[in-house]
């Protein structure tokens, strides 16, 4: 596949995790359903998806939403950082509220050093479901 460019847009980042999640519970995807998900506006939603569709991460046929191949593997890699900081933290004792606030924040912000000790952590000390 080709390879794309990080988002350097933390926001882009979620509304791809938001797509991804969406995309397990639904057939299709809509902007409306974005927006609701995310509490924000429909004209923020239509911003962001122009962003994704010129990334190669997204297409849509004007009404639905699909990821491209590059767009999964990229969600895919977002959403795993997220669980992954987020078992580390409540592996660590913290509330189920805020694992998962803090891991919204950390997944975008942390090191891939700090990220893979996270990581070996987790592999290490999780219970393997």
């Amino acid at each position: 596949g080709v390879m794309h460019m990080k988002i350097n847009n933390r926001s882009s980042e979620d509304y791809l995790e938001v797509i991804l999640l969406l995309s397990r519970e639904l057939q299709f995807i809509h902007r409306i359903d974005i927006a609701r998900k995310m509490g924000v506006s429909q004209p923020a939603v239509q911003k962001a998806i122009k962003i994704l569709i010129d990334g190669g991460y997204i297409t849509t046929d004007g009404m639905h939403i699909y990821l491209t191949e590059s767009g999964k593997d990229y969600a895919g890699s977002v959403y795993n950082r997220h669980c992954v900081i987020r078992t580390f933290l409540l592996l660590h004792g913290v509330n189920k509220d805020d694992a998962d606030r803090d891991a919204c924040e950390l997944e975008h912000v942390v090191s891939d050093a700090t990220f893979s000790m996270m990581e070996d952590y987790v592999s290490k000390n999780a219970q393997q479901s």
